[in-house]
């Protein structure tokens, strides 16, 4: 068990007992002395203008690498044709864990030279993908040249009976993106939006709306370009990652954000999505206030909270963008149950699906780093049964808020 949190965030981070704010102002990266030297030599109405000119630079120098990018891949096709022979599209194996390796910084990241495999043009099972890969190829194209956005969905609506499924679109530029090393959102598409954001915290969006979290009684959906939000303001002494949204809303109605100490919470509702995980992530970077998981005491659980934490095999291209290893295990743990005398005839008998993630999970590179981890983890086995958040209600209808997660964060009970 770590200790209280107060003396936790002695590390420079404020601590939950100080009241502070905290500010994140975006200056691009090699440009901060001239930002400095702008502004102390009396020059302050120059800086909207300092700033506008440095992301039309930035965007026209990104924009270049990647129309370069796929460029030098047509490039490549063409050549192939011109020496009568058929093209090819080499792709890293992006779900195979030999291309992996694990870093306790990072997460799970591809190593440099990973096995590959071929799309080829004149087989007839790739050949489909091919002529796929080249037409979203195209479209991205397109919108990074006129510096317009789409999402996946509007790619695979914009010709259904081509794409025939939004997860061969959401394979497909997966895939491209790993092929070019781009981070996706610079190849313009972004993700549909399902994860929310509450709590003390306000930024502005790419567009030049303002978001105020702390005012809103209800949550914010979190916002389809990440990369773009700016002027991000908070006082919160901490971040909450919830699993489910209906704890997440229930926490809510409960204005769990601001009674005990000022907080940010976030839920993907259930698996994250891609921008859910950057919201986290940029969070994190720019206020550096602990994170903690409040998940199901089941393999799933686990299995989503290991997502924030150390990244997924499948985008372990863009780990360092994505991952937080900072993030602690608050709760539910599966040694909670028996401390607190959850009844056995509210709790789940394992599936052996259960049985199955539950392995794959204990053979993971990164449990053998966390001991802790590993031992709940065997707990969790060895009972063969599984709760959910809910399962607290038992004791009391209010027991997560008024005592479970308050006597948790005063006691430093997570791992």
């Amino acid at each position: 068990m770590a200790s209280s949190l107060p003396e936790k965030l002695d590390w420079s981070a404020p601590t939950l007992m100080e009241d502070h704010i905290v500010c994140s102002t975006e200056v691009p990266a090699g440009n901060k002395a001239s930002f400095r030297e702008t502004s102390l030599s009396g020059h302050e109405s120059h800086v909207p203008r300092f700033y506008h000119m440095i992301s039309i630079i930035n965007f026209l120098c990104f924009s270049s690498e990647v129309l370069e990018a796929i460029e030098n891949v047509i490039q490549d096709v063409l050549k192939s044709l011109a020496q009568k022979k058929a093209p090819v599209l080499t792709l890293a194996n992006r779900s195979d864990w030999r291309n992996i390796e694990f870093k306790d910084s990072v997460g799970l990241q591809m190593i440099p030279h990973c096995t590959t495999k071929q799309i080829r043009s004149d087989c007839p099972r790739s050949a489909p993908k091919f002529a796929l890969m080249l037409k979203i190829l195209s479209m991205i194209y397109k919108m990074v040249q006129s510096n317009t956005y789409a999402t996946k969905r509007d790619i695979y609506y914009s010709d259904t009976l081509l794409f025939g499924s939004q997860s061969v679109v959401d394979n497909i530029i997966n895939d491209i993106s790993c092929m070019l090393k781009i981070p996706r959102r610079s190849l313009h598409i972004l993700s549909t939006t399902k994860g929310f954001v509450a709590g003390n915290l306000s930024y502005t969006e790419e567009d030049g709306t303002k978001v105020n979290c702390t005012r809103s009684a209800t949550a914010v959906t979190v916002p389809s370009n990440v990369q773009g939000i700016k002027n991000l303001i908070s006082h919160a002494k901490f971040m909450l990652i919830v699993e489910k949204d209906a704890t997440f809303q229930r926490l809510l109605d409960d204005d769990f954000c601001n009674k005990l100490s000022p907080c940010i919470m976030i839920t993907g509702r259930g698996v994250p999505d891609l921008n859910t995980r950057l919201l986290v992530r940029k969070l994190w970077d720019s206020f550096q206030i602990p994170v903690f998981t409040l998940m199901d005491a089941d393999p799933h659980g686990v299995e989503i909270m290991c997502i924030y934490k150390y990244g997924s095999v499948s985008m372990s291209f863009e780990a360092h963008h994505l991952t937080v290893p900072s993030i602690k295990w608050l709760g539910l743990l599966p040694s909670d149950l028996e401390r607190l005398n959850i009844r056995k005839d509210v709790l789940i008998p394992f599936t052996k699906q259960d049985q199955n993630k539950l392995a794959s999970i204990q053979k993971r590179p990164y449990i053998a780093c966390q001991p802790m981890w590993k031992k709940e983890l065997e707990i969790m086995a060895a009972s063969k049964l599984k709760a959910e958040i809910q399962v607290l209600t038992s004791l009391s209808s209010d027991y997560l808020s008024r005592v479970y997660l308050p006597n948790k964060l005063q006691f430093g009970g997570w791992l």
